[in-house]
């Protein structure tokens, strides 16, 4: 079953479009097939005025279309998402996004935009009929690292959360395509942060000192 990797950043590379990145990865490696679209690629002109002639436009809408999950990532700005994904959302059908399953992330300065994806993103992927919305996961500046060499890094707290969603996302397909989901793999002995369901604790993340 198809994933979609959804970008709304207008700068890339970004922290979200990293995050995001590094989810479909982690996807792929329980079996999972992925392909990414970043909104900023698309025609500036065509995007603004819904033009649905436009080649790229009707692609990205028929890549939507075609996913069973769609992992979207945004900054957020101003306690919302970016209004670039916005546009793009506002592309699809009424029922765009009916039967596929979501996964929400989303990236920003501080803790204080942590509900900024349930209270501004995930009305509008429930209006757009999405068959499941997982639990957002929100990192905030301090959660991530990035090093040309070695690539992101996830502090403990938030790793949690990504390996959480990424397991319910990977069984919600299984279930979906009719499969038994694989065993999860033993966590090492020395593993700090113990397994947990996104739903257990769905607000806790992490804030460092900047």
């Amino acid at each position: 079953m198809s994933i979609l990797l959804l970008g709304g950043s207008p700068q890339l590379p970004s922290s979200s479009s990293r995050l995001l990145l590094h989810i479909g990865e982690q996807l792929a490696l329980q079996g999972h097939s992925y392909a990414k679209l970043h909104v900023r690629d698309l025609p500036a002109r065509a995007l603004l005025l819904a033009d649905y002639d436009d080649v790229a436009i009707a692609r990205a809408v028929r890549a939507v279309a075609d996913a069973d999950a769609i992992v979207i990532a945004t900054p957020i700005y101003k306690a919302a998402y970016t209004g670039l994904l916005k546009a793009f959302l506002d592309l699809l059908p009424q029922d765009g996004l009916a039967g596929k399953l979501v996964l929400p992330l989303a990236t920003g300065g501080g803790h204080a935009h942590t509900l900024a994806l349930d209270y501004a993103l995930r009305p509008v992927l429930h209006a757009l009929g999405a068959k499941q919305v997982f639990t957002s996961i929100y990192a905030n500046a301090q959660q991530l690292d990035w090093h040309e060499e070695r690539g992101l890094s996830l502090d403990a707290p938030i790793a949690a959360r990504v390996q959480a969603g990424i397991e319910e996302l990977s069984t919600g397909l299984f279930v979906l395509q009719g499969q038994r989901p694989p065993a999860p793999a033993p966590a090492p002995a020395d593993a700090s942060v113990p397994a947990r369901s996104l739903q257990d604790r769905p607000y806790a993340p992490h804030y460092q000192s900047a």
